[in-house]
């Protein structure tokens, strides 16, 4: 046996330094969901202080585990111990009252609300609000002080970027006295600099003695900032490694249970005629601020155009007015050989029925209806097509039948059609939009965030299906915060800041420091 890693099984000691902190075991957790198995028999140790990593396959059951410990979920069978003390935790007021806290993937957090009222909120404490304010203010910053983590306490939470807004469900659990933090796929919504600002936070927070858990997907991320990492596949924990002693390959086949393929291999291929031609398109926001300046390009069938930028430089917008979420105000587009211009009716309706499909940035605001069921939204949006019909209702059993398909195709966990889609992980919900909007064959297709929150296996796979759908002729205009990503699959990349295109370069020349000086603003270059 390697003596760097231990099968699930066996009792797992880490030979890492104690600290100051706390220390968690999970011994022999068992949960289900109905005859769903979500953790079976899982033991887990996290020594004090240190930073461990979880990873695994979307629904390999990470998210679970983390939530019974929280208290959001309670396990069928098996022990928590809390600085080796068993502990039972019923909800997350007991958690908290433990010290633990949690950032969910998903921000809780009232936009309408200052950062104060959000770390305040259900913890107020007295009837006297004002007192309770400045006390809690004060507290406030001095966390800010101690963990370098700045924020003004007066401003609304709508007016910050995700990265800050990151920062204040952070100070929500320090300020409740949190000792050990869970982080719930903590990147998947930031940028490369906010990534780097959340690490080193992290990395002060275990200096000052905090215990961190950090769920994610991304195996670079897991080899940077853990000591230790945890790797779950199909609920349960398969083996356990120090972090300095594997690899991202290794961890990536302990996940899937495979070898994956990490280079995609993607091969060089003649372009067909233009698809779709954006021509000095511009657009102002609802407060009149111009997101997009004059921004021509053209995408050819069977191309992938990747678009790069830090997040907040026009690539949302970009994708919205091109997907019919918004009107054209300035340009034109053509569509194949279709031209919309101001005035003309353009909605998604209307782009659907020109062959243009939309992975949206957002799935849970705009790709999903999350009380509906996987089966409604596996067609949703393409649901008055004549295919899905049976005379004057839908036709319940191709619909299943669909849905049954594509879950095999895209590994969609569970593969319930009528459970809703609240119910699956953020990674699954991810494979349920890319599903449906891929097997439309379009056009072109716009993708924006492909692979946000989705295991190593299944970032595979929707690369596959996504190169597939390029060489079939689908033009692809893919728009990502991940450098990697976009230099892995784009035939040519545009370059955003400031709402503007300030570069361009062909695929098999680009490299991250040519296209993070045009990201940041230091070069610009003609755009060919």
């Amino acid at each position: 046996m390697n003596r760097d890693y231990v099968e699930a099984g066996n009792d797992m000691k880490s030979s890492l330094p104690a600290s100051n902190g706390s220390s968690i075991i999970l011994k022999n957790i068992t949960k289900t969901f109905g005859h769903v198995v979500a953790n079976n028999d899982v033991n887990l140790n996290v020594d004090a202080g240190t930073i461990h990593g979880i990873v695994g396959e979307n629904g390999a059951g990470k998210s679970t585990l983390m939530n019974i410990l929280f208290g959001l979920y309670q396990p069928n069978t098996g022990n928590i111990f809390i600085d080796q003390q068993p502990v039972v935790i019923n909800s997350p007021d007991q958690s908290i009252a433990l010290g633990i806290g949690m950032v969910h993937q998903h921000f809780m957090l009232v936009p309408t609300f200052t950062v104060l009222e959000n770390v305040m909120l259900g913890n107020e404490g007295s009837f006297y609000l004002d007192k309770g304010s400045l006390l809690v203010k004060n507290q406030l910053n001095q966390l800010s002080n101690k963990y370098d983590l700045r924020v003004d306490p007066d401003s609304l939470i709508s007016d910050l970027p995700v990265g800050m807004q990151q920062r204040v469900e952070i100070l929500k659990a320090l300020n409740r006295g949190a000792k050990i933090l869970i982080l719930d796929e903590p990147t998947g919504v930031l940028t490369p600099q906010e990534t780097e600002g959340l690490f080193s936070i992290l990395s002060l927070l275990k200096e000052k003695g905090v215990t961190i858990i950090l769920i994610t997907h991304k195996l670079k991320e897991i080899m940077r900032i853990t000591e230790h990492v945890s790797v779950m596949r199909q609920g349960e924990l398969v083996a356990s490694f120090k972090t300095n002693k594997t690899s991202p390959e290794e961890l990536a086949e302990k996940m899937v249970g495979r070898k994956v393929l990490l280079d995609v291999g993607k091969k060089q291929k003649k372009v067909g005629t233009s698809s779709l031609k954006v021509s000095n398109l511009t657009h102002y926001s609802k407060e009149g601020v111009k997101v997009l300046d004059d921004i021509s390009f053209t995408i050819s069938k069977g191309e992938i155009l990747g678009v790069a930028g830090v997040a907040g430089n026009g690539q949302s917008e970009l994708l919205d007015v091109l997907s019919g979420v918004e009107s054209i105000q300035e340009g034109e587009i053509i569509v194949n050989s279709l031209k919309i211009s101001c005035g003309d009716t353009w909605n998604p309706k209307v782009a659907r029925s020109c062959s243009i499909a939309h992975v949206p940035e957002d799935r849970q605001k705009r790709g999903l209806v999350l009380s509906f069921s996987n089966y409604e939204n596996i067609i949703l949006g393409y649901h008055h097509q004549v295919r899905w019909m049976k005379g004057l209702i839908l036709n319940g059993k191709k619909i299943l039948k669909f849905f049954d398909k594509m879950g095999e195709q895209f590994d969609i966990r569970p593969r319930s059609p009528l459970i809703s889609s609240s119910k699956l992980s953020g990674g699954n919900q991810q494979k349920l939009v890319l599903a449906r909007e891929i097997e439309s064959k379009p056009d072109i297709l716009l993708v924006g965030q492909p692979t946000r929150g989705v295991d190593i296996g299944a970032i595979e796979r929707i690369y596959g299906e996504l190169l597939e759908l390029r060489n079939q002729g689908t033009a692809i205009l893919l728009v990502s915060v991940e450098l990697d990503e976009i230099m892995a699959l784009s035939d040519r990349i545009i370059v955003m800041n400031q709402g503007r295109l300030v570069g361009e370069v062909r695929g098999s020349d680009a490299n991250e420091l040519e296209i993070g000086k045009l990201m940041s603003g230091l070069e610009e270059e003609l755009v060919n």
